[in-house]
């Protein structure tokens, strides 16, 4: 008797993972609407800009670093999601209007593994996104810096190829 209420106290401890999906989640709406209200700035900016006939000196480069940054933090978001319903399907339970005809298999998690390798997949979108918006606002005064640029662009490109034969 002693055993089987210890392993029910074990069994029902993994409901502690509720914590993280609701904090995930609600990091993920957060993220979602600080990423909304960046775009919304670079649209005020843009609007003004215009309207007001003012050449700002880098106004192209400042509204594609904004959007870039906004799309940088939308990614985190899904990341936070993917955590989320992950680890909810993991521990809890199946989510079941997932399984059904409007279901996403996008977030269908039977594992750690899958778990793991869908948020990697979204880190390195993460840290691709978050290298182009540096990149912007670096300036390259000599050859060698031009072509240290080149080899990071390629070695970017090989990590993508590489990552997009993950899992197939």
């Amino acid at each position: 008797m002693l055993e089987k209420l210890f392993e029910g106290a074990i069994w029902r401890s993994r409901f502690i993972v509720l914590l993280a999906v609701i904090f995930g989640l609600l990091g993920a709406v957060i993220l979602f609407v600080v990423a909304s209200m960046d775009i919304w700035s670079v649209g005020v900016y843009t609007l003004n800009t215009i309207l007001t006939h003012a050449h700002p000196e880098n106004f192209h480069e400042d509204i594609v670093a904004g959007i870039i940054g906004a799309v940088d933090l939308y990614l985190i978001a899904v990341v936070m999601f993917i955590f989320s319903f992950g680890l909810y399907e993991l521990f809890i339970s199946d989510i079941d209007e997932a399984s059904g005809k409007n279901g996403s298999k996008l977030l269908a998690i039977h594992s750690l593994d899958q778990l793991k390798d869908k948020i990697a997949k979204v880190i390195v979108m993460v840290l691709v996104v978050n290298f182009f918006q540096r990149v912007l606002h670096t300036n390259f005064a000599t050859p060698i810096e031009m072509m240290y640029f080149a080899l990071s662009i390629t070695a970017l490109a090989v990590g993508l190829y590489f990552l997009g034969k993950v899992g197939k």
